[in-house]
Formats: structure tokens, sequence, C-alpha cells
């Protein structure tokens, strides 16, 4: 059933003898880390609800065929409009929950990002959990349970979602991914979801490029290592995530040179200079000169250049 998709194997399980014994619940929480295979697993436990043969493989029935070409009328995926999962989508939902079956005996609703529902939505949401037709099952799909109301967690079965092994996402990269080489730190970054893990390595050379600065800093002088850094500076939106990078590596080479301990500080303090709304070149300024202050004896000369050469840089990138 889901032979295809990595991990999580008790709960998949678990989904799997519901599905055997006909004890499926009305109202699910499918929640964990993001990118780890939630929905998916959705996808396919919501296919075999409807599926009018329950074969475990390649089954053709009316039902397997029209949710593959996504036109089964019994099942609907809902998902964030402009970031939100609103009331008219939810009420656009009990609408059709009030319709019996048109293929199968069941009728399935997937809410994905249900943490990004408003109160308003979640509260009409409850009219429908609190009485739900008998064929009916609504599974929600979240990263962040916190964000449900407590009265919604009590009316559905939860499931939590563990974070994927770092094996095993090496292992899906190398078998969907052939002609990429696999980061091994990379990968460590992703915090064992797969679709970060994806995300990253659509940045490789970024994030290699600045493990080159991390392992060579004591060999490169101030300049050097801010003209490496040219990509950190117009990556503003990908900061905090570099940041944790930078940690990961910095921890690991801290086994050879415990100098690079302090650099975690030196990040650490960065996060939080960001988070005040600093200016966000002065920070990586910073930054790199803090480090580099960590391996080598920089001069007074040394910083004025490196302020100058950031004016230098303003003037060229505003004209």
């Amino acid at each position: 059933m889901f032979e295809k998709i990595i991990g999580n194997n008790k709960n998949k399980n678990i989904l799997e003898k519901s599905i055997n014994l006909n004890k499926t619940s009305h109202s699910y929480i499918f929640w964990g880390t993001e990118g780890i295979g939630k929905k998916i697993i959705a996808t396919e436990f919501a296919k075999k609800i409807l599926c009018l043969e329950k074969k475990e493989n390649n089954c053709r029935c009316k039902s397997c065929i029209e949710f593959d070409s996504n036109n089964n009328p019994d099942f609907q995926l809902i998902e964030p409009e402009e970031g939100k999962i609103k009331i008219e989508q939810i009420r656009e939902m009990q609408r059709t929950v009030a319709e019996k079956p048109i293929i199968s005996t069941k009728k399935v609703y997937i809410i994905n990002d249900t943490d990004t529902m408003t109160k308003e939505a979640q509260n009409c949401l409850l009219k429908t959990l609190e009485e739900p037709p008998e064929y009916v099952t609504i599974i929600l799909v979240c990263s962040n349970e916190d964000n449900l109301l407590s009265t919604i967690k009590s009316r559905c079965t939860r499931m939590h979602f563990e974070p994927l092994e770092i094996e095993q996402i090496e292992k899906y990269l190398k078998e969907n991914y052939p002609e990429e080489n696999i980061n091994h730190n990379i990968v460590e970054l992703s915090q064992g979801s797969i679709g970060k893990a994806i995300k990253l390595n659509e940045n490789k050379q970024l994030y290699e490029n600045i493990e080159s600065i991390l392992k060579n800093i004591k060999s490169k002088d101030l300049i050097d290592i801010v003209q490496m850094s040219e990509e950190i500076y117009k990556s503003k939106e990908e900061i905090n995530t570099i940041l944790e990078f930078m940690n990961v590596l910095a921890l690991k080479l801290s086994e050879q040179d415990i100098r690079y301990i302090k650099c975690i500080d030196i990040i650490e303090e960065t996060k939080k200079r960001l988070k005040a709304n600093s200016n966000y070149d002065m920070c990586i300024d910073n930054l790199l000169f803090n480090i580099c202050e960590q391996f080598k004896k920089i001069n007074h000369f040394d910083n004025i250049t490196l302020r100058r050469k950031d004016v230098f840089n303003e003037k060229n990138n505003r004209s």
C-alpha cells in the first residue's frame, strides 16, 4: 500500500491495518516536520479508503482510475489560498459533505497545511467534525499541531510522523536524482525532511561555497572571505537556513579545531541581530569579521578595507 513511500513504517502499518479491517476513523490529524511525506501518505490512504476492490497493488477499479487522473468526485484536496485555509473553503467543503458518494461507498477530504487555517475556519470545521456523515473521512495534514484548536484535536485520531533518517534521505536522493552528487552536510541540514533536502540541493552551489569558506578560513585573508561570501549577501531570504548550515559545519569542524566552537556563538549572535531587524549587510560583515578574527589577527586596515568595499558595492548597486 505504501511500498514506494519511505519512513514512518509504524504509522503506515496502522493505516494499512485499519483499511484491511474496515475500521477507519472519521477524522485524522497527520502532523510532523514539513516535507517528510505526510501529504503523500494521506493521499495514498485516501485512495485505498475509496478503492472498490481493496487490492494491494495496481488496482484498476473505477474509483482508483478516477483517483489517479484527479477526477474522483468522492475525493477533495483543500490547499491554502494566499497562505491561509479560509472559512469560505470550509463552507464549500461542508456543502459537498452533505452529498452522498458517487463512485465509492466513502468520501475523503484532505485539508493540507491545516495549521494555516483561520480561527473562523476552524470553528466552522468543528460543526462537521462533531457530527460527520458515516461515509466521510477528513484528514488534516499539518506541521504545527499547536496551531489547531484543542476542540479540533480532541475529535480526531492524531498521528505523529517522525523525521526520516539521514540514510533514508540519501538513498532516496541517489535513486531519484542519480545525476546529482549528494552532499552529506546538506542532507544533515534537512532535519529529516525529504522536501527540505530537495530544496537545499537546488542551491547546492551556495552551500558548498559556504562549506569552502569555513574549511579554508585559516588560509584566506578577510577580503578573500568577503569576496567568496558574495552569495550570502545576496541571499537574504535564505539567511536562516544558511546560518543553520554554518552551525552544522562549525560543530563538525570543531572536532579538529576547537576554535570553531566560538564560531557557533558568533552565528547565534548574528541570528539575534537579524531578528532585531539590524542592517542585513552589517550583520553579515560582523559575522565574517568575527569568525575570521578567531583564526587570525585582523588589523585595523583590514576592517577599514572591508567597510570601504561595502560602500563601494552599495554605490554600484544604486547606479
